[in-house]
């Protein structure tokens, strides 16, 4: 299948190199409602743009069609698929920082409960996490849905020139795993100042903004998992070994960009004082 714009695109968000969006969003804090919302108009135009491709182009061979609907397609619709539901969970989630953590809880416990009715004894499910490739034939490529076989009634609804039926079933397996880990970060930061935290002696002494200043650095820099660390992630653990709650990251960081003199004001001064020492030792 050639290579247009929109299937790169598509290729980018699949990991096989890292798209401008989800960067973006790593970048600009994953959690806020704004760029979720932004996330999802993005996803739903790049699919609605991948169906024109594939109705007007076409598939080279087969090859590229079982990629196509095993892995292309349902990377975006799965990712669409999270987004939405983030989107949803964010908008109505309360400001109490202690009801917060009981609302996470008990969405954590709902897609566990999802998992074992729809994922835990699923034939399927068990044919994609083994990588299998045997029946890949009949589950993505065009025109091979059984009727007979008792599938979810919602196959009528499905367009049969853009879904096998089980590219979708990838998809909500790929928005399950995201939603849990990203539950299971929320939960994680709502736990801040509890066992770990109570015990530590580490007092972080400084400003906020010096402190998201460093993270950014160790993010942007690579110093970090070899730069495969997600920012949430880091700024989560710092977060727990100092026992200090960081606001908004995301804003903190573009109102840097807007300082009168150094940008980097804090890592100049760490500069400073070590090559001070330096001198002095």
């Amino acid at each position: 299948m050639k290579q247009t714009y929109y299937l790169k695109l598509a290729y980018e968000i699949c990991g096989c190199s890292r798209g401008y969006k989800e960067i973006e969003l790593n970048l600009l804090d994953s959690t806020s409602i704004s760029k979720a919302y932004e996330m999802i108009q993005f996803l739903r135009l790049l699919l609605m743009n991948l169906k024109q491709e594939i109705l007007q182009v076409g598939f080279k061979n087969q090859i590229d069609e079982i990629e196509f609907f095993k892995v292309i397609k349902p990377q975006v619709l799965g990712k669409l698929i999270f987004y939405n539901k983030l989107y949803s969970i964010e908008t109505s989630c309360p400001i109490d920082i202690v009801v917060k953590n009981k609302y996470y809880h008990k969405h954590l416990e709902e897609l566990n409960l999802e998992y074992k009715k729809y994922f835990a004894y699923n034939e399927f499910y068990k044919y994609y996490n083994a990588k299998r490739i045997d029946k890949d034939i009949e589950y993505f490529t065009l025109g091979k849905t059984d009727l007979l076989i008792g599938i979810n009634s919602f196959i009528f609804e499905l367009d049969a020139l853009f879904s096998t039926y089980y590219d979708y079933k990838i998809a909500r397996i790929i928005a399950h795993d995201l939603l849990q880990n990203y539950l299971h970060e929320k939960i994680q930061e709502y736990d801040i100042g509890n066992n770990s935290i109570s015990s530590s002696n580490l007092v972080w002494s400084e400003s906020q903004n010096a402190l998201i200043e460093l993270i950014y650095a160790l993010y942007l820099s690579g110093s970090i998992n070899n730069g495969k660390g997600e920012i949430r992630k880091i700024a989560i653990l710092f977060q727990q070994l100092f026992g200090i709650k960081l606001l908004d990251i995301h804003h903190a960081f573009h109102r840097m960009k807007t300082r009168a003199k150094s940008k980097t004001c804090y890592l100049d001064k760490l500069k400073e004082v070590l090559e001070e020492y330096m001198d002095k030792t």
